[in-house]
């Protein structure tokens, strides 16, 4: 179905080349004056050199068409100085575009003619450790971005790219042995087969990183042991690589049910041990084609271009005592990416100030053929999430705070104002709060451009007033109470029509909704989910609007009221569509 700006655009491009002038010139905008006109062009400006005329003249030339001309698409055309054409729809075309949109997949649509495999790499934690506040960005816009790529039709793989085989394997590994130096996995003797329960829990794993993480920046002995643990690890050792599987098993567990309660799902749950067999070839490769060489005793490609604008450091593959960094596993991370999907493109979620090392990666990975060149790689790089001080949020003793303790304390004030509006009973009410306080972090998070800072305001995102997650939910909960009372009462929702707009406040809902489609693929486009927040944001004020002018289920006319309801429940499948992209859902009540 074409949008309804292209079908606006092909009824201008007919009447400039019926007037005598070039149809690329017939280009239709939304309006930047809504209180003159729905549409615009200004195409008559653009013509008025090249046909040697008045831009006013070329205007008015193609209004005395469109106006003479028997089209469905406009109301109103008016020429006004310098130039412009105004427009306004007719109301007939637009309930029918309405209605057509109402019946179509996905709203009429185009899903991409030639599917792309994607892959989208976001979350990134380090097992061992609990996630914080700090993960909570990549993970809402990674799932957003992979939503909105399987929606266009994209065969799309969201990879969670654990931390899982550097230092902190070591760091455990030792605090381990000197609290249980008896464990079996500290005999270098042992051959059996290893406990299949983990000599630890969860929690004691939490408590025992950072404590580990600590001593070894005071004790370079322990910080010695740690790095020899990390290298017995990596390279072999039985009984270390038995705690990892341990590690990883717990860690694991609890990654998936927090980022579940995020309504977060990856495809892929895979790291950095998952790529380290492809080191030793990848570097091998490098250095015989001839593009690794040695600097200060570090392996390092260059990866600087003559356009530059600033310095571009090399690539460094290995340091000079041989280890390997984020660089070699995250260029051994799209070999093995290649090796698995050959993908098309790749997108990063990461946070904005890793730019540096992305560019170097993605580079290195062009000019040394681990990529096809014509891999798209993008690194969408996002802001701080910051409190109200405008520093990096924290907890009130000014540490970092856990991802599931801001969303426990956001859920308890979501059960709270909902219990103070109305009695609830409450396990529906606990039930309802973890969705709209789902929605008030999310919609929080994305409604702002995901490369600028912003502030998480908690009091204003769980706010059922401006534009909020909560808002957006309580709107949609309104509509499906109308449609439930609708079918209560006998109403049939077989052969609804959309009505010609018969108030201001209907046609202004009528057109927001138009802009579905346009705006869905622009937010694809520009990996711009908060597009799609601006959009539901003007659908709900809309819909209020109307909805407090107009008497919906108390109208006398039959078909009125039917297309009344048909409207509505447009609003709200559309609506529903588009937080199901942003990454929540809207309770059946609130």
């Amino acid at each position: 179905m074409k949008k309804i700006l292209d079908v606006i655009s092909e009824a201008l491009e007919e009447a400039f080349e019926q007037a005598g002038y070039e149809r690329k010139y017939g280009k239709a905008a939304l309006s930047n004056r809504p209180d003159l006109c729905e549409f615009q062009c200004n195409g008559a400006l653009a013509a008025a050199k090249a046909f040697h005329k008045a831009p006013m003249q070329i205007a008015e030339d193609v209004a005395a068409v469109l106006t003479g001309a028997d089209t469905p698409v406009f109301e109103e055309i008016q020429a006004v100085k310098p130039g412009f054409l105004n427009m306004k729809l007719s109301k007939a075309f637009l309930s029918d575009y309405l209605d057509r949109m109402a019946s179509e997949f996905k709203f009429g649509l185009s899903e991409t003619t030639t599917p792309l495999s994607i892959i989208v790499d976001y979350g990134g934690p380090n097992v061992a450790k609990p996630l914080h506040v700090g993960h909570l960005r990549s993970a809402i816009i990674g799932e957003s971005i992979k939503r909105i790529c399987r929606y266009m039709g994209n065969h799309v793989i969201g990879d969670i790219h654990l931390g899982d085989w550097g230092l902190q394997m070591g760091l455990i590994i030792t605090e381990l042995s000197h609290r249980q130096p008896e464990l079996v996995y500290f005999d270098e003797s042992f051959t059996g087969d290893y406990p299949k329960e983990a000599p630890f829990t969860i929690s004691e794993l939490e408590e025992i990183y950072p404590t580990a993480s600590a001593r070894q920046k005071e004790d370079e002995a322990y910080r010695e042991e740690a790095l020899k643990a990390t290298f017995d690890l990596q390279n072999g050792r039985r009984g270390y690589h038995a705690l990892w599987e341990h590690i990883m098993q717990i860690s694991v567990e609890d990654l998936k049910k927090n980022y579940r309660n995020l309504n977060v799902y990856f495809d892929w749950w895979k790291g950095e041990s998952d790529v380290q067999k492809y080191i030793p070839d990848m570097v091998a490769e490098m250095k015989k084609d001839g593009f690794a060489y040695e600097s200060d005793g570090a392996l390092v490609v260059d990866v600087s271009e003559e356009s530059d604008q600033k310095e571009v450091p090399p690539c460094m593959i290995l340091k000079s005592d041989g280890a390997a960094l984020y660089t070699t596993t995250d260029l051994a991370t799209l070999k093995e990416r290649r090796s698995l999907a050959d993908p098309d493109h790749i997108i990063y979620v990461v946070d904005k100030r890793q730019e540096m090392h992305f560019l170097q990666v993605f580079r290195c990975a062009k000019k040394t053929g681990i990529l096809k060149e014509d891999v798209k790689l993008d690194f969408l790089g996002f802001g701080t999430m910051n409190g109200k001080d405008g520093k990096p949020f924290k907890t009130r003793e000014g540490g970092v705070m856990r991802l599931e303790t801001l969303l426990s304390d956001i859920n308890e004030e979501m059960y709270k104002k909902i219990s103070d509006n109305h009695a609830v009973d409450e396990e529906e009410g606990r039930e309802t709060a973890k969705l709209v306080a789902l929605a008030a972090v999310k919609y929080g998070d994305l409604s702002n451009q995901a490369t600028k800072d912003y502030v998480f305001d908690i009091d204003k995102f769980t706010s059922f007033e401006g534009n909020t997650g909560p808002y957006i939910l309580y709107t949609i909960v309104r509509i499906k109470s109308v449609l439930s009372r609708f079918s209560e009462e006998g109403g049939s929702f077989a052969g609804l029509e959309i009505n010609e707009a018969g108030d201001p406040t209907e046609k202004e809902l009528e057109l927001a909704l138009t802009k579905f489609i346009s705006v869905i693929e622009t937010a694809y486009e520009e990996l711009a989910p908060h597009k799609i927040c601006a959009y539901i944001y003007e659908v709900a004020n809309a819909f209020n609007r109307f909805y407090h002018e107009n008497k919906i289920l108390t109208e006398e006319d039959e078909k009125k009221k039917r297309g009344y309801i048909g409207l509505i429940k447009l609003t709200k499948e559309l609506l529903e569509e588009c937080i199901a992209l942003l990454g929540f859902d809207a309770p059946e009540r609130m």
